[in-house]
């Protein structure tokens, strides 16, 4: 699948809220390994921890699968038997990017790709729910039932696999992690102005919490373990296991 280089910001505009559209589907993989510190690595640890929490005849949810690379990385390492992967996005152009893109691979287990809200989708008989960069989208207001509804549809032994950026408590420590985030963009060739026009951009969709409130969500849904697994910058990837 062709994808282009992640040049939406490069030139001043009237910056509008940030919509996963068709210019963004076309760049996504450019933006999103140019934007994100140890994306490759989260996405090759998330197949590793699905090689080893998947169970035999069990769902593995993507919620807010973007272009498929968690369902991918979730299919490639899959051990356990007659499990089906259900890849979840909101985004109508992601969702023909990712049909396509998961068509093109091989792939040890059935992958099907729904366009919808994940709030409506029942979870059930999972073994492995991922959101990878999923949450952070959805209404504050709503992140604990969604947190809830996994929980009751995890199998006992079932991981919640959340992946989010992060605000620190410390408010200097805090800036030095914006800092240090915004100077891995500039050496990946982003410019100031797409740096700021794409941070307007996000303002007002992408609201982030810190890692003590998504640690307390899930221990308030019933998850009685959880590990911060992955950090970098103000990027972060959490393991919760029922």
């Amino acid at each position: 699948m062709l994808t282009g280089k992640d040049a939406i910001y490069s030139q001043p505009q009237a910056v509008e809220p940030f919509r996963f559209d068709q210019a963004v589907a076309e760049v996504f993989p450019d933006m999103i390994q140019r934007s994100v510190p140890g994306y490759a690595t989260i996405i090759d640890t998330i197949g590793q921890l699905v090689g080893k929490f998947a169970q035999d005849d069990s769902h593995i949810y993507d919620l807010g699968c973007s272009l498929g690379a968690a369902s991918l990385a979730a299919s490639k390492n899959l051990k356990a038997k007659d499990c089906k992967i259900l890849a979840v996005d909101n985004s109508a152009a992601m969702v023909e990017r990712c049909r396509l893109h998961t068509k093109a691979f091989k792939s040890a287990a059935p992958i099907e790709v729904i366009c919808d809200e994940l709030q409506n989708i029942d979870i059930a008989n999972a073994s492995v729910v991922i959101m990878n960069f999923t949450l952070q989208f959805i209404s504050p207001e709503q992140r604990a039932s969604v947190i809830d509804k996994i929980y009751q549809g995890l199998k006992p032994g079932g991981i919640l696999i959340l992946s989010e950026k992060l605000r620190d408590t410390q408010t200097m420590a805090n800036e030095v992690l914006i800092d240090l985030h915004h100077e891995f963009k500039r050496r990946n060739g982003y410019s100031d102005l797409e740096i700021s026009q794409k941070r307007s951009a996000l303002e007002d969709v992408m609201r982030i919490e810190t890692y003590e409130s998504h640690q307390q969500r899930l221990s308030n849904s019933g998850f009685k373990e959880v590990v911060q697994w992955f950090k970098c910058f103000n990027f972060a990837s959490i393991v919760a296991i029922k």
